[in-house]
């Protein structure tokens, strides 16, 4: 079974996110949409096509719980199902239900260190 195919997308928290935004966006030239991260899209001849994620959040969210971590990395999978079953009979810390969206599916994992890793199985065609 393959595991991981990507990074999916980079989190992480800032106290002002929208300014953060706007330095980015101005500064290093990123492409900022309006719900305030922005999306690398790649891929080629030899490779599928997909995107990366860059995308700040409030100081004070709770998405990256139960990690006191200011980042979170978002990776791709194929098959995320499969993969959270591998994890807890490996005997990781898989927390939460996985979560079913039309952005795919999406599980969550802690490492060794405390830090949440978001798994992303993205839908089909993407």
């Amino acid at each position: 079974m393959k595991r991981v195919t990507g990074i999916g997308g980079i989190f992480f928290k800032s106290s002002d996110p929208k300014a953060l935004s706007a330095w980015y966006r101005q500064h290093l030239g990123l492409e900022v949409s309006d719900w305030g991260g922005a999306v690398f899209q790649w891929g080629g001849a030899d490779s599928p096509t997909g995107a990366t994620l860059w995308s700040p959040f409030a100081a004070d969210t709770h998405y990256m719980a139960p990690s006191s971590a200011s980042f979170m990395i978002n990776f791709r999978v194929d098959d995320l199902d499969a993969l959270l079953l591998a994890l807890r009979a490996e005997g990781c810390d898989v927390v939460g239900e996985p979560q079913h969206s039309e952005q795919g599916k999406f599980g969550w994992v802690m490492d060794p260190e405390g830090n949440k890793v978001e798994l992303w199985e993205p839908p089909a065609g993407q």
